[in-house]
């Protein structure tokens, strides 16, 4: 097996493995603390704000250096220490403060390890998704294995340790890890000129973050919301392992077949089943009902993550990878992170955990017929430029 690939595909799981520790229990945790529903949807929200300020500067350090691996070492050695304020302070400020510090480094690092694994499959002919479904392998151990393993520890107040010792791995796994050289060329100030002056991928990014809204809100409110209904903390965490356990066939046969739809339209068939899932959600009384619900995250959030990841490669040049990746992660776990979290949180406690699918499903239907609206757009423009041309061509 090719080291390199075999690197990427740990370091996925590690990273993914990391974020299941951190999704689905530090909601728990916060709420054993004595937090509202209000309080810990505004602290999940404003990791992901603040973020999104720095998440397109580490793109362009990396694009500018032409390094992943240094810039990453550098995010995930913050996100520990800044981790381990957010574990041991008592008061509400100060876990709210060590929380964004936490995540305005974490979470850039998974752009940046999107942007390298793009380069190295497409040198060793494999496909994106081949590489990451490793990570959904990796969320789906640590939060199935998470809930137990806490139980064992002595509760969520434990989480903290947890979240540590799942770190050792990817920091080991990262020395193997070689840069790639970059075709093109070399990155510059004025190349990034260029993104904004792209008006379908701005418009692209508008719609992402309309569709991934939802997706956030859920993220973020998922477990309250089964604690909600009756679930214990090891079923909140199966519910978060069920959704990317699903997405596995998606990540691994999607990439092959991409070709043959616009990504538009796949995204756009997606936000119609998006406002199905979240309808669904909205009905649902029991625990049970809601994990077979989860599985819907095979035809929803695994497509349409794959269609935009290749999108993003596709429109922009090869010397922005890591910089378009950051871009697109800055609207789906930055902007859409913080307005999912902080709508969902004041949702659910003026109406009721059901008010917030009501909600998502709305947002994900105008978002799909905003990305088939799009996609017409673009199609018929060509024609009517040719129609223009022949009626206007001298007899």
């Amino acid at each position: 097996m090719d080291k390199q690939l075999g690197t990427l595909r740990g370091l996925q799981f590690w990273l993914y493995a990391a974020s299941g520790v951190a999704t689905p229990y530090l909601p728990l945790y916060f709420a054993e603390r004595g937090y509202t529903a209000s309080q810990i949807g505004a602290m999940l929200m404003a990791g992901p704000l603040i973020a999104v300020f720095f998440q397109p500067i580490w793109g362009y350090v990396s694009d500018r250096m032409q390094t992943v691996k240094k810039v990453v070492f550098v995010l995930w050695i913050l996100t520990i220490l800044f981790s381990i304020g957010l574990f041991v302070s008592e008061a509400y400020v100060m876990t709210f403060m060590f929380i964004i510090l936490m995540y305005v480094f974490f979470q850039p690092s998974f752009p940046l390890l999107d942007s390298v694994t793009i380069q190295v499959v497409e040198r060793r002919g494999a496909t994106y998704g081949s590489v990451r479904l490793f990570g959904s392998l990796g969320f789906t151990t640590i939060a199935v294995a998470g809930g137990y393993v806490l139980e064992a520890m002595g509760g969520i107040q434990n989480l903290g340790y947890l979240f540590w010792g799942v770190w050792i791995f990817p920091i080991l796994l990262l020395f193997r890890l070689k840069d790639e050289p970059v075709d093109g060329e070399k990155m510059t100030l004025g190349s990034i000129k260029g993104i904004f002056g792209n008006k379908a991928f701005l418009l692209f990014l508008l719609l992402v973050f309309l569709i991934t809204i939802p997706q956030r809100m859920n993220d973020a409110m998922f477990a309250l919301y089964m604690r909600e209904n009756g679930a214990s903390d090891s079923l909140v965490g199966w519910g978060f392992a069920i959704s990317a356990i699903v997405e596995l066939p998606a990540f691994l046969l999607l990439s092959r077949y991409l070709k043959r739809i616009h990504e538009f339209v796949l995204i756009g068939i997606v936000g119609i089943l998006y406002a199905i899932r979240w309808l669904l959600y909205a009905w649902a009384s029991e625990p049970w009902q809601i994990l077979l619900l989860q599985g819907g995250a095979a035809v929803t959030f695994a497509v349409f993550w794959i269609a935009a990841v290749h999108y993003t490669v596709r429109v922009l040049p090869r010397q922005l990878g890591a910089t378009g990746q950051s871009l697109l992660a800055m609207v789906f776990l930055g902007l859409a992170g913080m307005t999912g979290a902080t709508i969902g949180g004041w949702l659910n406690d003026s109406y009721g955990g059901s008010s917030m699918y009501y909600f998502a499903a709305a947002v994900s239907l105008i978002a799909g017929v905003g990305f088939f609206a799009a996609e017409y757009a673009a199609r018929i423009k060509p024609a009517r430029i040719k129609e223009r041309n022949w009626t206007q061509t001298p007899r």
